[in-house]
Protein backbone atom coordinates (compact mmCIF):
# COMPACT_ATOMS: atom_id res chain seq x y z
CA UNK A 1 0.00 0.00 0.00
CA UNK A 2 1.06 3.45 -1.06
CA UNK A 3 2.32 5.60 2.59
CA UNK A 4 -0.29 8.49 1.14
CA UNK A 5 -2.90 5.72 3.38
CA UNK A 6 -2.81 5.99 7.04
CA UNK A 7 -4.12 3.60 9.54
CA UNK A 8 -6.58 5.32 11.52
CA UNK A 9 -8.38 3.08 14.26
CA UNK A 10 -9.93 -0.41 13.28
CA UNK A 11 -11.35 -1.08 9.94
CA UNK A 12 -10.75 2.83 9.40
CA UNK A 13 -8.23 4.50 6.86
CA UNK A 14 -7.55 7.84 5.66
CA UNK A 15 -6.10 8.86 2.36
CA UNK A 16 -4.84 12.34 1.46
CA UNK A 17 -4.70 13.31 -2.33
CA UNK A 18 -3.00 16.37 -2.82
CA UNK A 19 -4.50 18.43 -6.01
CA UNK A 20 -4.52 22.16 -6.12
CA UNK A 21 -6.39 22.89 -9.49
CA UNK A 22 -9.59 23.47 -7.65
CA UNK A 23 -10.12 26.04 -5.57
CA UNK A 24 -12.54 23.42 -2.81
CA UNK A 25 -11.53 20.94 -0.84
CA UNK A 26 -13.46 17.06 -1.39
CA UNK A 27 -14.10 15.33 1.74
CA UNK A 28 -15.55 11.87 1.38
CA UNK A 29 -16.37 8.93 3.86
CA UNK A 30 -16.60 5.42 2.22
CA UNK A 31 -18.32 2.62 3.65
CA UNK A 32 -18.08 -0.97 2.43
CA UNK A 33 -20.26 -3.38 3.74
CA UNK A 34 -20.94 -6.96 1.94
CA UNK A 35 -24.14 -7.35 -0.44
CA UNK A 36 -27.00 -9.07 1.11
CA UNK A 37 -30.57 -8.97 0.07
CA UNK A 38 -31.74 -9.03 3.56
CA UNK A 39 -29.66 -5.34 3.82
CA UNK A 40 -28.94 -3.94 0.76
CA UNK A 41 -31.98 -1.86 0.28
CA UNK A 42 -31.51 -0.37 3.81
CA UNK A 43 -27.75 0.18 3.58
CA UNK A 44 -28.59 2.36 0.20
CA UNK A 45 -30.87 4.39 1.89
CA UNK A 46 -28.97 5.30 4.61
CA UNK A 47 -26.18 7.65 3.01
CA UNK A 48 -29.49 9.80 1.38
CA UNK A 49 -30.91 10.35 4.85
CA UNK A 50 -27.76 10.73 6.96
CA UNK A 51 -26.92 13.63 4.56
CA UNK A 52 -30.67 15.13 4.47
CA UNK A 53 -30.66 15.82 8.28
CA UNK A 54 -29.17 15.47 11.66
CA UNK A 55 -29.99 15.84 15.21
CA UNK A 56 -28.44 19.10 15.19
CA UNK A 57 -29.90 20.04 11.95
CA UNK A 58 -33.60 18.45 12.10
CA UNK A 59 -34.89 19.81 8.58
CA UNK A 60 -33.45 20.79 5.27
CA UNK A 61 -34.12 24.69 5.83
CA UNK A 62 -31.52 24.15 9.03
CA UNK A 63 -29.27 22.31 7.11
CA UNK A 64 -28.65 24.72 4.14
CA UNK A 65 -28.34 27.94 6.46
CA UNK A 66 -25.45 26.12 7.64
CA UNK A 67 -24.08 24.88 4.37
CA UNK A 68 -24.48 28.49 3.32
CA UNK A 69 -22.35 29.93 6.45
CA UNK A 70 -19.91 27.10 4.80
CA UNK A 71 -19.90 29.66 1.99
CA UNK A 72 -21.76 27.33 0.14
CA UNK A 73 -20.41 24.30 0.84
CA UNK A 74 -22.28 20.81 -1.29
CA UNK A 75 -23.50 17.82 0.01
CA UNK A 76 -23.97 14.46 -2.03
CA UNK A 77 -24.34 10.91 -1.31
CA UNK A 78 -24.62 7.35 -3.03
CA UNK A 79 -24.76 4.09 -2.75
CA UNK A 80 -22.43 1.55 -5.61
CA UNK A 81 -22.23 -1.71 -6.35
CA UNK A 82 -18.26 -2.59 -5.77
CA UNK A 83 -17.20 -6.25 -6.29
CA UNK A 84 -19.60 -8.16 -3.65
CA UNK A 85 -19.77 -5.07 -1.53
CA UNK A 86 -21.74 -2.43 -1.27
CA UNK A 87 -20.14 0.54 -1.02
CA UNK A 88 -22.05 3.65 0.55
CA UNK A 89 -20.73 7.22 0.19
CA UNK A 90 -21.29 10.62 1.83
CA UNK A 91 -19.03 13.39 0.50
CA UNK A 92 -18.76 17.58 0.90
CA UNK A 93 -16.65 19.71 -1.15
CA UNK A 94 -15.70 23.47 0.55
CA UNK A 95 -14.12 26.16 -0.31
CA UNK A 96 -9.97 26.16 0.30
CA UNK A 97 -8.96 27.83 3.86
CA UNK A 98 -7.07 30.36 1.93
CA UNK A 99 -9.82 32.18 0.57
CA UNK A 100 -11.98 32.89 3.68
CA UNK A 101 -11.45 35.11 6.54
CA UNK A 102 -11.90 33.00 9.23
CA UNK A 103 -9.43 32.20 11.84
CA UNK A 104 -10.84 28.61 12.04
CA UNK A 105 -10.05 26.27 9.44
CA UNK A 106 -13.10 25.90 7.04
CA UNK A 107 -12.07 22.27 5.92
CA UNK A 108 -12.13 20.99 9.01
CA UNK A 109 -15.26 22.46 10.23
CA UNK A 110 -16.73 20.43 7.37
CA UNK A 111 -15.29 17.44 8.26
CA UNK A 112 -16.87 18.09 11.94
CA UNK A 113 -20.21 18.74 10.38
CA UNK A 114 -20.66 15.55 7.75
CA UNK A 115 -18.84 13.55 10.72
CA UNK A 116 -21.96 14.88 13.33
CA UNK A 117 -24.68 14.31 10.27
CA UNK A 118 -22.99 10.64 10.14
CA UNK A 119 -22.80 10.00 13.68
CA UNK A 120 -25.83 12.22 15.43
CA UNK A 121 -28.38 11.81 12.97
CA UNK A 122 -32.30 12.86 13.69
CA UNK A 123 -33.57 9.71 15.50
CA UNK A 124 -36.18 9.51 18.13
CA UNK A 125 -36.37 5.83 20.47
CA UNK A 126 -33.74 4.16 18.84
CA UNK A 127 -35.58 5.01 15.11
CA UNK A 128 -35.67 7.32 12.12
CA UNK A 129 -37.96 9.64 12.10
CA UNK A 130 -41.51 8.52 9.88
CA UNK A 131 -41.12 12.13 8.00
CA UNK A 132 -37.49 11.39 6.96
CA UNK A 133 -37.97 7.78 6.47
CA UNK A 134 -41.09 8.28 4.11
CA UNK A 135 -38.95 10.94 1.93
CA UNK A 136 -36.55 9.22 1.44
CA UNK A 137 -38.30 5.90 0.54
CA UNK A 138 -40.46 7.99 -2.06
CA UNK A 139 -37.46 8.80 -3.60
CA UNK A 140 -35.42 5.56 -3.89
CA UNK A 141 -38.20 3.74 -5.40
CA UNK A 142 -38.38 6.59 -7.91
CA UNK A 143 -35.01 5.53 -8.92
CA UNK A 144 -35.82 1.89 -8.84
CA UNK A 145 -38.61 2.87 -10.95
CA UNK A 146 -36.65 4.86 -13.51
CA UNK A 147 -33.71 2.15 -13.73
CA UNK A 148 -36.81 -0.70 -14.67
CA UNK A 149 -38.66 2.55 -17.52
CA UNK A 150 -35.01 2.67 -19.43
CA UNK A 151 -34.98 -0.53 -21.13
CA UNK A 152 -31.33 -0.17 -21.81
CA UNK A 153 -30.46 -0.01 -18.10
CA UNK A 154 -33.37 -2.73 -17.31
CA UNK A 155 -31.69 -5.42 -20.42
CA UNK A 156 -28.44 -5.00 -18.34
CA UNK A 157 -29.26 -5.28 -14.87
CA UNK A 158 -31.73 -8.76 -15.65
CA UNK A 159 -28.54 -10.13 -17.41
CA UNK A 160 -26.86 -9.64 -14.11
CA UNK A 161 -28.86 -10.82 -12.12
CA UNK A 162 -29.04 -14.07 -14.43
CA UNK A 163 -25.79 -14.34 -14.55
CA UNK A 164 -25.12 -14.23 -10.71
CA UNK A 165 -28.03 -15.91 -9.63
CA UNK A 166 -27.80 -16.96 -6.12
CA UNK A 167 -24.58 -14.80 -5.69
CA UNK A 168 -23.87 -11.34 -4.22
CA UNK A 169 -22.87 -9.84 -7.30
CA UNK A 170 -26.61 -10.30 -9.16
CA UNK A 171 -28.27 -8.06 -6.28
CA UNK A 172 -29.46 -4.71 -7.41
CA UNK A 173 -27.23 -1.88 -5.80
CA UNK A 174 -30.62 -0.47 -4.63
CA UNK A 175 -32.64 -3.52 -3.80
CA UNK A 176 -36.18 -4.00 -5.37
CA UNK A 177 -39.36 -1.77 -4.38
CA UNK A 178 -40.89 -4.19 -2.32
CA UNK A 179 -37.99 -3.91 0.25
CA UNK A 180 -37.48 -0.28 0.35
CA UNK A 181 -41.10 -0.62 0.94
CA UNK A 182 -41.19 -3.20 4.11
CA UNK A 183 -38.15 -0.77 5.52
CA UNK A 184 -39.20 0.90 8.88
CA UNK A 185 -37.58 3.44 10.80
CA UNK A 186 -36.17 0.99 13.25
CA UNK A 187 -34.81 -1.49 10.93
CA UNK A 188 -32.57 1.35 9.72
CA UNK A 189 -32.16 2.00 12.77
CA UNK A 190 -30.26 -1.22 13.27
CA UNK A 191 -28.68 -0.92 9.57
CA UNK A 192 -27.35 2.40 10.30
CA UNK A 193 -25.50 0.66 13.87
CA UNK A 194 -24.44 -2.21 11.89
CA UNK A 195 -22.71 0.15 9.26
CA UNK A 196 -21.00 1.83 12.21
CA UNK A 197 -19.73 -1.01 13.96
CA UNK A 198 -18.88 -3.14 10.91
CA UNK A 199 -18.38 -1.50 7.84
CA UNK A 200 -14.77 -1.03 6.43
CA UNK A 201 -14.54 3.08 6.31
CA UNK A 202 -12.25 4.84 3.97
CA UNK A 203 -11.94 9.07 4.59
CA UNK A 204 -10.69 10.53 1.90
CA UNK A 205 -9.51 14.12 1.37
CA UNK A 206 -8.96 15.97 -1.98
CA UNK A 207 -7.57 19.36 -1.98
CA UNK A 208 -4.39 21.37 -1.79
CA UNK A 209 -3.42 20.79 1.77
CA UNK A 210 -4.71 19.16 4.74
CA UNK A 211 -5.60 20.69 7.90
CA UNK A 212 -3.80 20.25 11.27
CA UNK A 213 -4.50 16.77 13.08
CA UNK A 214 -7.66 16.19 10.86
CA UNK A 215 -7.04 12.84 10.30
CA UNK A 216 -6.38 12.50 14.66
CA UNK A 217 -10.16 14.08 14.92
CA UNK A 218 -11.88 11.31 12.55
CA UNK A 219 -9.35 8.36 14.41
CA UNK A 220 -11.00 9.32 18.05
CA UNK A 221 -14.46 10.15 16.42
CA UNK A 222 -14.59 6.67 15.38
CA UNK A 223 -12.55 4.79 18.28
CA UNK A 224 -15.51 5.83 20.12
CA UNK A 225 -17.76 3.15 18.64
CA UNK A 226 -16.76 -0.78 19.58
CA UNK A 227 -16.23 -1.75 15.76
CA UNK A 228 -15.73 -5.83 15.27
CA UNK A 229 -16.11 -8.56 12.14
CA UNK A 230 -15.24 -5.59 10.16
CA UNK A 231 -16.11 -6.02 6.71
CA UNK A 232 -13.73 -7.78 4.60
CA UNK A 233 -13.86 -4.70 1.37
CA UNK A 234 -12.03 -7.21 -1.12
CA UNK A 235 -14.71 -9.31 -0.86
CA UNK A 236 -14.84 -10.79 -4.88
CA UNK A 237 -15.84 -14.11 -6.33
CA UNK A 238 -14.55 -14.18 -10.11
CA UNK A 239 -17.08 -14.93 -12.69
CA UNK A 240 -16.65 -18.65 -13.35
CA UNK A 241 -17.10 -19.89 -17.17
CA UNK A 242 -20.66 -21.31 -17.55
CA UNK A 243 -21.09 -24.95 -18.36
CA UNK A 244 -23.66 -24.37 -20.26
CA UNK A 245 -24.70 -20.97 -22.36
CA UNK A 246 -27.73 -19.44 -20.60
CA UNK A 247 -30.26 -17.54 -22.77
CA UNK A 248 -32.85 -15.81 -21.14
CA UNK A 249 -35.49 -13.61 -22.80
CA UNK A 250 -38.26 -11.67 -21.29
CA UNK A 251 -41.39 -9.33 -23.45
CA UNK A 252 -42.55 -6.09 -22.97
CA UNK A 253 -44.52 -3.51 -24.61
CA UNK A 254 -41.84 -1.81 -26.39
CA UNK A 255 -40.25 -0.70 -30.01
CA UNK A 256 -36.54 -1.51 -29.57
CA UNK A 257 -35.60 -5.17 -28.22
CA UNK A 258 -32.59 -5.29 -26.11
CA UNK A 259 -29.88 -7.70 -26.31
CA UNK A 260 -27.11 -8.37 -23.68
CA UNK A 261 -24.34 -10.87 -23.73
CA UNK A 262 -22.59 -11.75 -20.56
CA UNK A 263 -19.46 -13.11 -20.65
CA UNK A 264 -16.59 -14.38 -18.27
CA UNK A 265 -12.93 -13.80 -18.66
CA UNK A 266 -9.90 -15.36 -17.39
CA UNK A 267 -7.81 -12.36 -16.70
CA UNK A 268 -9.40 -10.36 -13.55
CA UNK A 269 -8.11 -9.12 -10.83
CA UNK A 270 -6.40 -5.87 -9.67
CA UNK A 271 -4.84 -3.47 -12.16
CA UNK A 272 -1.70 -5.35 -12.08
CA UNK A 273 -3.37 -8.34 -13.85
CA UNK A 274 -6.17 -7.25 -15.63
CA UNK A 275 -5.15 -3.75 -17.50
CA UNK A 276 -5.20 -5.51 -21.05
CA UNK A 277 -8.70 -7.01 -20.56
CA UNK A 278 -9.47 -2.97 -20.71
CA UNK A 279 -8.01 -2.41 -24.28
CA UNK A 280 -9.31 -6.10 -25.53
CA UNK A 281 -12.33 -5.04 -24.24
CA UNK A 282 -12.83 -1.20 -25.90
CA UNK A 283 -11.28 -2.57 -29.35
CA UNK A 284 -13.98 -4.72 -29.45
CA UNK A 285 -16.84 -2.37 -28.78
CA UNK A 286 -15.40 0.73 -27.21
CA UNK A 287 -15.52 3.98 -29.70
CA UNK A 288 -16.47 4.30 -33.32
CA UNK A 289 -13.06 2.50 -34.30
CA UNK A 290 -14.24 -0.67 -32.46
CA UNK A 291 -15.04 -3.61 -34.20
CA UNK A 292 -18.59 -3.60 -33.08
CA UNK A 293 -19.12 -0.16 -34.02
CA UNK A 294 -17.52 -0.81 -37.60
CA UNK A 295 -18.71 -4.33 -38.23
CA UNK A 296 -22.34 -5.38 -36.65
CA UNK A 297 -23.57 -1.75 -36.38
CA UNK A 298 -22.24 0.52 -39.40
CA UNK A 299 -21.56 -2.45 -42.09
CA UNK A 300 -23.95 -5.16 -41.06
CA UNK A 301 -26.88 -2.51 -39.84
CA UNK A 302 -27.83 -5.28 -37.19
CA UNK A 303 -28.34 -2.83 -34.24
CA UNK A 304 -28.56 0.46 -33.32
CA UNK A 305 -25.82 0.72 -30.66
CA UNK A 306 -23.73 -2.18 -29.85
CA UNK A 307 -21.08 -1.45 -26.89
CA UNK A 308 -18.94 -3.66 -24.66
CA UNK A 309 -18.18 -2.54 -21.19
CA UNK A 310 -16.11 -4.95 -18.38
CA UNK A 311 -15.33 -4.76 -14.54
CA UNK A 312 -12.34 -6.28 -14.36
CA UNK A 313 -12.08 -6.95 -10.79
CA UNK A 314 -15.44 -9.55 -11.26
CA UNK A 315 -13.78 -10.65 -14.97
CA UNK A 316 -17.10 -9.48 -16.15
CA UNK A 317 -17.15 -8.78 -19.63
CA UNK A 318 -20.52 -7.82 -21.49
CA UNK A 319 -22.46 -6.52 -24.79
CA UNK A 320 -25.27 -4.86 -25.25
CA UNK A 321 -27.13 -3.88 -28.33
CA UNK A 322 -30.51 -2.16 -29.36
CA UNK A 323 -32.05 -4.48 -31.99
CA UNK A 324 -34.96 -5.32 -34.05
CA UNK A 325 -35.90 -8.62 -33.20
CA UNK A 326 -35.65 -10.06 -36.18
CA UNK A 327 -32.13 -9.24 -36.11
CA UNK A 328 -31.44 -10.68 -32.58
CA UNK A 329 -29.52 -14.14 -33.69
CA UNK A 330 -28.08 -12.85 -36.64
CA UNK A 331 -26.48 -10.25 -33.99
CA UNK A 332 -25.40 -12.83 -31.60
CA UNK A 333 -23.86 -14.42 -34.69
CA UNK A 334 -21.88 -11.44 -35.64
CA UNK A 335 -20.94 -10.20 -32.16
CA UNK A 336 -19.45 -13.48 -31.42
CA UNK A 337 -17.82 -13.46 -34.54
CA UNK A 338 -15.59 -10.36 -33.50
CA UNK A 339 -14.48 -12.41 -30.19
CA UNK A 340 -13.70 -14.86 -32.75
CA UNK A 341 -11.17 -11.96 -34.38
CA UNK A 342 -9.57 -10.32 -31.33
CA UNK A 343 -8.89 -14.11 -30.29
CA UNK A 344 -6.91 -14.18 -33.67
CA UNK A 345 -5.41 -11.03 -32.99
CA UNK A 346 -6.68 -10.13 -36.14
CA UNK A 347 -7.55 -6.58 -35.74
CA UNK A 348 -6.04 -3.56 -37.00
CA UNK A 349 -3.11 -1.38 -35.82
CA UNK A 350 -5.69 1.60 -36.42
CA UNK A 351 -7.67 -0.10 -33.70
CA UNK A 352 -5.07 -1.24 -31.31
CA UNK A 353 -3.50 2.48 -31.32
CA UNK A 354 -6.95 4.20 -31.62
CA UNK A 355 -8.36 2.54 -28.46
CA UNK A 356 -4.62 2.87 -26.51
CA UNK A 357 -5.12 6.82 -27.40
CA UNK A 358 -8.69 7.06 -26.01
CA UNK A 359 -8.27 5.23 -23.26
CA UNK A 360 -5.07 7.58 -22.18
CA UNK A 361 -7.63 10.66 -22.89
CA UNK A 362 -10.30 9.02 -20.57
CA UNK A 363 -8.29 8.60 -17.86
CA UNK A 364 -6.57 11.76 -17.38
CA UNK A 365 -10.82 13.40 -17.83
CA UNK A 366 -11.09 11.91 -14.17
CA UNK A 367 -8.84 14.89 -13.09
CA UNK A 368 -11.95 16.81 -14.60
CA UNK A 369 -13.45 17.02 -10.87
CA UNK A 370 -12.42 16.42 -7.72
CA UNK A 371 -15.67 13.50 -7.52
CA UNK A 372 -14.40 12.56 -10.70
CA UNK A 373 -10.81 11.64 -8.60
CA UNK A 374 -12.52 10.86 -5.45
CA UNK A 375 -14.50 8.08 -6.87
CA UNK A 376 -11.59 6.54 -8.62
CA UNK A 377 -9.52 5.96 -5.06
CA UNK A 378 -12.63 4.89 -3.31
CA UNK A 379 -13.03 2.30 -6.44
CA UNK A 380 -9.66 1.38 -6.60
CA UNK A 381 -9.35 -0.16 -2.63
CA UNK A 382 -8.39 -3.39 -3.45
CA UNK A 383 -5.31 -2.36 -5.35
CA UNK A 384 -2.13 -4.07 -3.94
CA UNK A 385 -0.83 -0.69 -5.56
CA UNK A 386 -2.56 2.78 -4.83
CA UNK A 387 -2.33 4.16 -8.71
CA UNK A 388 -3.18 7.43 -10.21
CA UNK A 389 -5.01 7.85 -13.38
CA UNK A 390 -1.66 9.12 -14.61
CA UNK A 391 -0.30 5.67 -13.39
CA UNK A 392 -2.33 3.69 -15.72
CA UNK A 393 -1.91 5.96 -18.41
CA UNK A 394 1.83 4.96 -18.26
CA UNK A 395 0.91 0.98 -17.48
CA UNK A 396 -1.29 1.12 -20.89
CA UNK A 397 1.19 2.53 -22.87
CA UNK A 398 3.04 -0.74 -22.42
CA UNK A 399 0.49 -2.64 -23.25
CA UNK A 400 1.04 -5.08 -26.34
CA UNK A 401 -0.81 -6.81 -29.31
CA UNK A 402 0.19 -10.12 -27.44
CA UNK A 403 -1.14 -9.48 -24.27
CA UNK A 404 -4.55 -7.99 -25.90
CA UNK A 405 -4.75 -11.16 -27.75
CA UNK A 406 -3.96 -13.36 -24.94
CA UNK A 407 -6.79 -11.38 -22.86
CA UNK A 408 -8.99 -12.14 -25.48
CA UNK A 409 -8.99 -15.96 -25.65
CA UNK A 410 -9.75 -15.99 -21.87
CA UNK A 411 -13.21 -14.37 -22.67
CA UNK A 412 -16.54 -17.07 -23.10
CA UNK A 413 -20.17 -16.63 -23.48
CA UNK A 414 -22.15 -17.08 -20.10
CA UNK A 415 -25.20 -15.51 -20.41
CA UNK A 416 -27.41 -14.51 -23.06
CA UNK A 417 -30.39 -11.92 -21.92
CA UNK A 418 -33.19 -11.08 -24.72
CA UNK A 419 -35.81 -8.34 -24.00
CA UNK A 420 -38.09 -8.31 -26.84
CA UNK A 421 -41.31 -6.60 -28.42
CA UNK A 422 -44.85 -8.71 -27.03
CA UNK A 423 -45.52 -8.98 -31.21
CA UNK A 424 -42.14 -10.88 -31.76
CA UNK A 425 -41.66 -14.69 -32.13
CA UNK A 426 -40.92 -17.12 -28.90
CA UNK A 427 -36.91 -17.52 -29.05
Amino acid sequence: MSDKIVSLTNGVEGLFIKNDRFNTTSISYNFYLPLSEETVAKNALLPFILTASSKEFPDFSALNLKLNKLYGARLDASAEKYGDCQLLRMRISVINDRFTFDSDSLVQSASDMLLGLIFEPNIENDAFTEEDIQREKRKAIEHIKGEMAEKRVYAKNRLISEMYKGDAYGISKCGTVSQVEEITGEALYEAWVNMLKTAFVRVQVIGESLPAKFFESVAERFSEIERENITDHRLCKPTAPAKKVKTVFEKMDIQQGKLVLGFSSDMYGDDDVSLPVMIMCDIFGGGPYSRLFTNVREKMSLCYYCAAGSVRYKGLLTVDSGVEWQNADKAIEAILNQLEIMKKGEFTDFEFESSIKSICDSLKGHYDSQNGIDLWYALKINNNNLYSPEDIIEKIKLITREDVIYAAKGVKLHTIFKLLPKEGPIC
